[in-house]
């Protein structure tokens, strides 16, 4: 009887990076891919893919990204800058042994990923977005394009960007607001469209809470899911992870001089058809082409919002891997 193999053991890692340490969990051999989660989220976003990638012949490295998790969270703003974050990961891929990398991110880890392509292309040979495309670094001051983009009420990004602010909603009950905004960006669990306020923008004095499906909670996320972010949370709090949104017109300044610049790299973007990211960055969707040449991959999922590896982990697993295995030809 030939018997089934086992699954390649898990890894954890504490690494020496500009950030202090960063916390990465490795699972299989081969080929490194390294993984970035976003925000509110840690390295547990990618527990579908370590196995699926380590089983496909690869090496699955997720982290925690600076501010997140068991990886250092410096204070102040001016350390979650992008060139830090960039900075980081590629650290993490000498940490590691290795000299290059695919480099995956999802949500903020998209646009880190993006830039890890665009800042060090001889060290990440690859890069896969998930949820959020590439913009290229230019145009207008962020705050400035975000403060215009609540109308007569405040988007959530401005919200994020005043320190203290969001800390003081969420961290009374962590998981309780993790559920609100997971469930605000499932495809299963978010307001309908003639829903009569947007959940992504607040009253004046409000918060974002007050706007959540109340009572709600997306099939992906059982106990055991929520309790492994709410528990990371509540042990060491927003501020690290909200200073990635504070750090926004920093990054403007750093990388004026790659301003519209392409990556000029082998490129993946899969998406939610239902994440309200689509339509907020269709503009840089439509622009892939010019920033994004050697695309090899543009997938937007039916019935699936803003957790994509999360909502839809066997397709997206399908895909990460059919485009890994198309690199090497």
């Amino acid at each position: 009887m030939q018997r089934t193999p086992s699954p390649a053991p898990t890894k954890h890692h504490l690494l020496d990076t500009p950030a202090g340490r960063t916390h990465a969990v490795e699972q299989g051999s081969g080929p490194l891919v390294l993984l970035l989660h976003g925000f509110p989220e840690t390295w547990h976003s990618w527990r579908h893919q370590l196995p699926a990638l380590a089983a496909a012949g690869y090496r699955a490295v997720a982290i925690d990204v600076r501010g997140y998790g068991r990886s250092s969270r410096p204070a102040g703003s001016d350390h979650y800058r992008m060139t830090e974050l960039v900075a980081d990961a590629a650290a993490v891929v000498r940490a590691l042994g290795e000299r290059e990398a695919v480099v995956v991110g999802h949500d903020w880890g998209a646009t880190i990923a993006a830039h890890c392509a665009l800042l060090r292309p001889d060290v990440f040979r690859a890069v896969g977005m998930l949820g959020v495309p590439y913009a290229p670094p230019g145009g207008p001051r962020p705050s400035e394009v975000f403060a215009g983009m609540g109308g007569e009420e405040e988007f959530y990004v401005s919200y994020f960007q005043e320190p203290g602010r969001a800390e003081r909603e969420i961290e009374p009950d962590v998981r309780g607001w993790l559920t609100g905004f997971y469930a605000a960006l499932s495809a299963d669990t978010m307001p309908g469209p003639d829903a009569p306020d947007p959940h992504f923008v607040t009253r004046a004095g409000g918060t974002l809470r007050e706007r959540f499906p109340a009572g709600r909670r997306p099939a992906w996320l059982d106990d055991a899911q929520l309790d492994a972010y709410a528990q990371e949370f509540e042990r060491t709090g927003l501020e690290g992870a909200l200073n990635r949104y504070r750090a926004m017109d920093r990054d403007w300044e750093d990388l004026a001089g790659h301003a519209g610049e392409p990556i000029r790299r082998p490129a993946l973007f899969v998406a939610g058809a239902e994440d309200a990211s689509v339509g907020w960055l269709k503009d840089a969707i439509d622009a892939f082409p010019t920033t994004l040449p050697e695309l090899r991959g543009n997938h937007l999922l039916d019935g699936c919002g803003h957790w994509v590896q999360q909502e839809r982990p066997e397709e997206t697993n399908e895909i990460l891997t059919e485009w890994l295995a198309g690199l090497s030809g």
